[in-house]
């Protein structure tokens, strides 16, 4: 081989290094490759700052155009899809291998990140990650918490009203029947003094689960009207239309994410116009 073919073959394998990567909780696994898909190189990071840059700089560093193909950018894989985001590289999310290929290759975190870059390689990947730094991830957050809380007091009632139909007759009967926001506040009120039999053991327990509902209804209330004023910041005419309040408007958003540029059919929709 003369030196100009030579020459001309390190020129291709420069032109472009693709690095594919299988994210975990504590450390990320890297497979770079070369545009014909040689292995250029393999290594673990750490899942924190220094393991990012180091990542990054490992890449950077096989002296070609860098592009990133990252499983988990949604969990695992989202803080360094946003540190690769902000150094200027490209970054793709790449779905989970398949269990057909998992099954036939075996499972490895190198395998996975192999496949990751093979998949960016190939073109057969396109979606990019979602920013998760703007006002929407804010409102996923909020959204978080909310459900949270809504499960919690859902659950909460289902214990009172489970603790009241095996309550001691007396208490059950001056109970039963009660509009719900009553007997909440009933229960609530309830005052035991010692607790020495099964009936004031029972007040204690009504009384500790009403006064959580009532905390957990203080909560999602607080929720609501963050997720009122954020919505109504991003996509105020959308909050503004009829049968779309804060929570239907908060799980479009979050669909959308950030950077709604990255969705092609977004602006069709009219929701990505911000208004």
């Amino acid at each position: 081989m003369t030196t100009t073919t030579i020459s001309m073959t390190q020129n291709l394998d420069r032109r472009r290094v693709v690095v594919g990567v299988d994210t975990h909780k504590d450390t990320h696994v890297a497979v770079a490759l070369n545009e014909v898909g040689g292995l250029l190189g393999t290594r673990a990071f750490t899942a924190d700052r220094a393991g990012y840059r180091a990542l990054i700089s490992w890449a950077v560093a096989f002296d070609g155009e860098v592009i990133f193909g990252v499983e988990g950018t949604g969990s695992y894989g989202a803080g360094l899809a946003s540190a690769i985001r902000r150094s200027g590289i490209g970054v793709l999310e790449v779905l989970r291998t398949d269990r057909r290929d998992r099954r036939l290759r075996g499972k490895s975190d190198t395998i996975d990140a192999e496949n990751a870059a093979r998949a960016v390689l190939a073109g057969t990947v396109h979606a990019i990650p979602k920013t998760g730094d703007g006002i929407v991830e804010m409102i996923r957050v909020t959204k978080v918490a909310k459900d949270n809380a809504v499960k919690a007091r859902s659950s909460a009632m289902i214990s009172l009203k489970q603790v009241l139909v095996n309550a001691p007759d007396e208490l059950r009967h001056a109970l039963q029947g009660l509009p719900r926001m009553t007997l909440i506040r009933r229960c609530a009120g309830l005052r035991t003094g010692p607790i020495d039999d099964v009936t004031t053991a029972t007040k204690h327990a009504l009384h500790a689960i009403a006064t959580r509902w009532l905390a957990l209804d203080a909560e999602i209330r607080d929720h609501d009207q963050l997720l009122a004023t954020l919505t109504g910041t991003v996509v105020p005419r959308l909050v503004e239309a009829f049968g779309i309040g804060p929570d239907v408007a908060a799980e479009m958003l979050i669909v959308l994410g950030d950077n709604p540029e990255r969705i092609h059919s977004v602006n069709r929709s009219g929701i990505g116009g911000g208004s």
